[in-house]
């Protein structure tokens, strides 16, 4: 892939901007250093080398302060590294948010880059999956294997009949018995990332260019890869016991040692999540694997009961971002938002219209967790956003199309109600990705299948707003289109907002709809006459608009939380170690009850982190709150052209001008055939043409393919997908 810088201002940048770029420079290669750091000692910990040169210079080192005992070698060596790049992540997503506008880096085809995107399996367990993923992965596969080689390798070497014989074990015992812990300990290492992906806000994928949606799969494949390497471990433990005629140490737990009891409720929580997870349980039972997958406090809790806090902090640092990002969403979902209107078309869609901050800005593509306690008060789901920060800066829309049990009982209360005062509503989120560089293709190519459409109408609002107040050049847009049925068709209405437009689009915008109705060869009367109802809430003070919990500055209130949390951490450890533990103990780990601290260090963690949190959250809400009961309380009335009823009655209105004529224009219909995606994607010309696809599987796989078959060199594949 090659690179050129566009400078459509022809002006240098700023000192402000270049110390913007050398802030981000710095931060971005100290947190590669550190990390890369960190992946040496996961690759010299199962050697000799480690155990015997550099383990002990550590503890001596960090391990002997009466302050932290022996925890605070695996807390200063692993779980200390691992928040430092997390904090770093959160000042350079917050300069990389303010990257100005004017500097793009147009793509081109051809390059190494270009071909590492490029997808390399399109069918199989793994999904779609590009080079660089199966590099990664092929890479993570050979550090497990490479450690439980190693291990073994180092312990069998210790193990003779002699050995086994003082231990009143035969060899094949003691080598079960050795592999089994050694799973264990390559379990942790895949423990250690397990919860990074389903960080919704934490800095970390972003700062890598993922999303949280795109990473469900990589919490997948580490999930599979931790309750097999567990399950494993647990049954050569059982087969061991079983064969020494020690079957009670199953119910053991040791107070100085390793619990033995506490690990099997872990390994039974983790295994009914692990079961649920099989594609046709979740798609059929989404409830129960939804409520199940709650498990994973009790499965964490006894996890860290069994190994003791001490080995635990080697696995810990990802679940301990999780939780900061876990209570943040739960003191945002606490507040219900304020919902402005509800749309019901034609096609069983409906769009929910939110009052939004001003100052929270998000990206196209993003996702929001929306819950309605009158459809259920546990539920949480996600939904595209299809509205524009740029284009529609106080309101944030959100489509959900009639699936499943929880989308039918919302659309039937919507569209049998001819008028509803006030539907209560709480969100989480938006989430998605620090920024989306579209304008670097020359041309934009989104393929979608019914409700996939919804994140490419946030794609093409953006570029509209783009378009509107920059002078940077726009991509070429096609958007290609395949629905069931020609009422289907309505959901093209909500490609463009009801206000906020003039009435044609931009001469900047060159965008061409080719719809596809694949049942139906001719619209039907119901296609044709369809209506829209709207239904206009009446305002509340209790509500509030949707914005960022903490403030236009999130990622630095983030990092800040990240920090302050860790440091008051370990400030109260210190001074319940040194002037509690310690006086009983002395470090001899043989005294003092390892449970009682292990339960200690939990309760600390989770204090320090819901203090530091509820204290930022309460700074910006009393800092910007003012600002948004005034919005509550200001908001706009609909104007005629969106309802000719008056306020807090609902409207049933034709199909008419949203989208557009000039939109309508540009919109072709084709009745009864399905899209030849090979021959849509291959006439799409421009040196860069950047490929998005959201729908049903064999249409993602199919334009995958197209993209990775080597017929055009500019295709660059993104693939979309919400397969929680």
């Amino acid at each position: 892939m090659e690179i050129t810088k566009s400078n459509n201002g022809g002006s240098n940048p700023s000192a402000g901007e270049e110390f913007k770029y050398m802030i981000k420079g710095v931060t971005k290669f100290l947190m590669m250093v550190i990390f890369v750091g960190t992946i040496m000692l996961w690759i010299m910990m199962p050697t000799l080398t480690y155990r015997t040169k550099w383990l002990p210079h550590m503890r001596i080192k960090f391990g002997t302060s009466t302050y932290f005992g022996a925890t605070g070698t695996t807390l200063f060596m692993y779980m200390f590294p691992m928040m430092v790049v997390a904090c770093l992540g959160c000042v350079y997503l917050h300069f990389k948010n303010r990257k100005s506008s004017d500097h793009i880096d147009r793509e081109t085809k051809g390059g190494v880059w270009s071909k590492l995107r490029k997808p390399m399996l399109v069918k199989g367990p793994l999904g779609i999956v590009s080079v660089t993923e199966i590099t990664f992965l092929a890479m993570f596969v050979a550090l497990l294997l490479w450690c439980f080689i190693t291990y073994l390798r180092n312990s069998f070497a210790t193990i003779t009949p002699k050995s086994a014989a003082a231990h009143d074990e035969s060899l094949w015992q003691a080598k079960l018995e050795s592999a089994a812990l050694r799973l264990g300990l390559i379990g942790n290492i895949c423990l250690a990332f397990l919860f990074l992906p389903v960080a919704r806000g934490s800095s970390l994928l972003p700062a890598m260019g993922l999303t949280s949606e795109s990473s469900i799969k990589y919490h997948i494949w580490l999930g599979h890869m931790v309750m097999a390497l567990f399950t494993v471990h647990g049954l050569c433990y059982i087969i061991y016991w079983a064969s020494m005629h020690e079957i009670s140490q199953m119910i053991m737990w040791d107070t100085k040692g390793v619990s033995n009891l506490a690990g099997e409720i872990a390994l039974v929580a983790g295994l009914m999540m692990w079961a649920t997870t099989y594609p046709k349980i979740r798609r059929r039972f989404f409830e129960v694997f939804f409520y199940t997958h709650y498990l994973y406090i009790i499965f964490m809790l006894f996890f860290v009961l069994h190994v003791g806090i001490t080995f635990s902090f080697i696995a810990l640092p990802g679940f301990y971002i999780f939780l900061v990002d876990r209570f943040l969403r739960f003191l945002q979902s606490r507040e219900n938002v304020r919902l402005l209107s509800a749309r019901i078309l034609p096609s069983d869609t409906m769009e929910l219209t939110f009052s939004k901050n001003s100052k929270l800005v998000y990206s196209p593509t993003s996702i929001m967790f929306v819950n309605i306690p009158s459809i259920s008060k546990l539920q949480w789901h996600p939904f595209t956003i299809t509205s524009s920060s740029k284009l529609e800066p106080e309101k944030l829309s959100v489509v959900i199309k009639k699936e499943g049990k929880w989308s039918t009982k919302l659309h039937h209360r919507l569209s049998s109600s001819d008028q509803i005062d006030r539907l209560a509503v709480s969100v989480e989120g938006p989430y998605g990705p620090a920024s989306t560089d579209f304008l670097r293709h020359e041309a934009l190519v989104m393929v979608c299948g019914g409700s996939g459409i919804t994140p490419f109408i946030s794609v093409i609002r953006d570029l509209i707003a783009t378009s509107q107040k920059e002078t940077c050049k726009i991509p070429k847009i096609t958007l290609i289109c395949a629905f069931k049925k020609a009422s289907e068709i309505s959901m093209l209405d909500l490609v463009l907002p009801l206000s906020g437009l003039e009435t044609e689009l931009s001469s900047n915008i060159n965008i061409k709809i080719e719809a596809f109705i694949t049942r139906e060869k001719e619209a039907g009367v119901e296609a044709t006459a369809g209506k829209i109802k709207t239904l206009w809430f009446k305002p509340s003070l209790s509500d509030q608009s949707i914005s960022s919990i903490l403030g236009p500055n999130s990622w630095l209130w983030l990092g800040a939380i990240l920090a302050s949390s860790f440091l008051i951490f370990m400030i109260i450890i210190g001074i319940i170690s040194r002037y509690y533990i310690y006086p009983i103990d002395h470090n001899t780990n043989k005294i003092y009850s390892l449970t009682s601290k292990t339960i200690i260090y939990i309760l600390v963690i989770s204090v320090s982190i819901m203090a530091t949190s509820s204290a930022a959250m309460l700074w910006n809400k009393k800092k910007y709150g003012n600002v948004e009961s005034k919005q509550v309380q200001n908001v706009d009335r609909p104007s005629p052209t969106s309802s000719p009823t008056s306020w807090g009655y609902n409207s049933l209105r034709e199909i008419e001008s949203t989208p557009q004529e000039s939109l309508v224009q540009r919109t072709n219909l084709h009745f009864g055939e399905r899209p030849n995606l090979k021959k849509l994607l291959l006439d799409v010309e421009g040196s860069s043409v950047g490929v998005l696809v959201c729908g049903p599987k064999k249409m993602r796989q199919k334009v995958a393919e197209i993209c990775s078959s080597g017929l055009a060199e500019n295709l660059h594949f993104e693939s979309i997908s919400f397969s929680w």
